[in-house]
Order: structure tokens, then sequence, then C-alpha cells
């Protein structure tokens, strides 16, 4: 697929898929969103790629939909925002939500409405000193979408996520650390580079543990606690196997890195 809307690179087990439209601060549309599962996808399925990073060129991380999109009507002749959520949005936080690979939303400015919530789906968010977050949805008189009304609470607690959906207020990423929003923050001038060596170190990782620990926590999250110490037996007993825990068990005794393989 000829991409239009992203530009993507790789480093190592390390790819970089960048939002590419600065001109309209990177605004999702149907194109973006293909080429986004186009290249999920190939990345999913890509042995070689440990980390999926995803940032944005220019200015912003994105501005969210791109209101000048020719949006589908009904049969009244209203907008139907229905269609594009079914098909674009909700596939997108589905798969980054249970994505196989260690997946990073590297915030280089603001990540304002839906493109918030697809930050929030993934497994950790950094951002830029400068950027901020921003559930815009009510200035255009629309709710949260894009997973928001879902992950939001669970990271905030819901008085706190329903104040910042109603007021539309920007989240600072200081603010937004202090939230348990975002990871870490780095300054503006060596945002990049710290970005690719947060990502370079956690390529580094036991891939096969860091994926049944995506699996612990996502189910931890409709368990009951006997439930949940079950399945951490369960996932405990298969990390065990793995050639990961004999060669962290080597390197622990010979003092000395350990050289992982992901499985």
């Amino acid at each position: 697929m000829s991409l239009t809307t992203l530009r993507v690179t790789t480093d190592g087990p390390v790819a970089t898929v960048m939002l590419a439209r600065p001109d309209k601060l990177n605004a999702l549309n149907a194109t973006k969103h293909a080429e986004l599962r186009d290249v999920l996808a190939r990345f999913a399925e890509d042995d070689a790629v440990k980390v999926v990073v995803l940032t944005g060129e220019g200015r912003a991380f994105s501005s969210g939909q791109d209101l000048t999109e020719d949006l589908p009507r009904d049969e009244k002749g209203r907008v139907d925002l229905g269609p594009p959520l079914a098909r674009d949005y909700n596939p997108l936080v589905l798969r980054l939500a249970n994505y196989p690979k260690l997946t990073i939303a590297a915030l280089n400015g603001p990540a304002v409405g839906a493109s918030m919530n697809i930050a929030l789906a993934c497994d950790i968010v950094v951002a830029a000193r400068s950027a901020y977050l921003q559930e815009a949805f009510s200035r255009i008189a629309l709710v949260p979408d894009a997973g928001g009304t879902w992950i939001l609470p669970r990271l905030v607690g819901p008085k706190r996520a329903l104040a910042l959906m109603l007021t539309a207020e920007q989240v600072s990423a200081e603010d937004a650390k202090a939230m348990g929003l975002v990871f870490k923050v780095f300054d503006d001038a060596t945002f990049r580079e710290d970005v690719a060596v947060f990502a370079a170190a956690l390529a580094r990782g036991p891939a096969l543990a860091y994926r049944l620990t995506k699996q612990a926590l996502a189910q931890s999250l409709s368990n009951d606690l006997e439930a949940q110490l079950a399945l951490e037996a369960e996932l405990q007993r298969e990390a065990g196997f793995s050639r990961d825990f004999m060669e962290g068990i080597r390197a622990f005794r010979e003092k000395r890195a350990p050289a992982f393989e992901g499985r």
C-alpha cells in the first residue's frame, strides 16, 4: 500500500508510525484510518518489530477528526457519524487495545478529541513538555468517542473524567503525568531522541512476558480477585517455560544484561 498520510520508519526492532498531514494538524480521515489499519496489521505479523511508536509530524500529534472531510449522511440528509465510528475508530481502538506488540503514543504536540483517546488506547503514553491533551467534543456539541468514555474514567476516575469531557479543558503534559495519563514528559528540544532511546530500551525487553502482562492487565478489568489469581498462575507458567526466563536467570547469576529473544 502506498502511504499518503503516514510516514513509516524502522530502526531495528522499533517501528515508528508518524501521522503526516502537518498542514491539517494531522487530522484523521478515512484515508489515514485505512493506512493505519494496513501498517498495524503488517507490523503485528513482523517478528523483527517489538515496539510500535505512534507520533505526529509537525506541531501536533493530531487535532482529531478532520471536520472538513465529506461525512456520510442519513436518508434525511443529516450528517451521520455512526458509520465512520463503526468503520474506522472503533476497530482502531480495539486493535490498539489488543495489539500483540508494545505500543507507545509519543505526543509531540496537542492530542485533541478522538486522537487523545486513540493515544490512551496505546500501552504507554509519553509527551513533549509543550503537548497537551483535550477532550474537545463538547465544543462542537458531540459526545466523546474512540473509547474515551470507557478508557478515561478508568484512568482518572469518573468524576474527573466527566469534568474533563464537559469542560473540554486542555490538560498540560505535566498535569497529564500527575493524573496518570502520561508516563514520561520529555523536553521539546530532545523529544524525538528521548522517545527513540525509551522505545529502544523497551524493545530489548522480554516480548513474550510483555504480551502476557498486557493480557493479564486487560482481563483484570472484568475479573474478580480469585479469577485474576488463577490467570496469573496460568500466564506465569507460560512465561516460566520461555527461553527468555532461562536467559533472565542466567544473566542474573552471571551479573550481566540479559539478551532476550521474545520467546
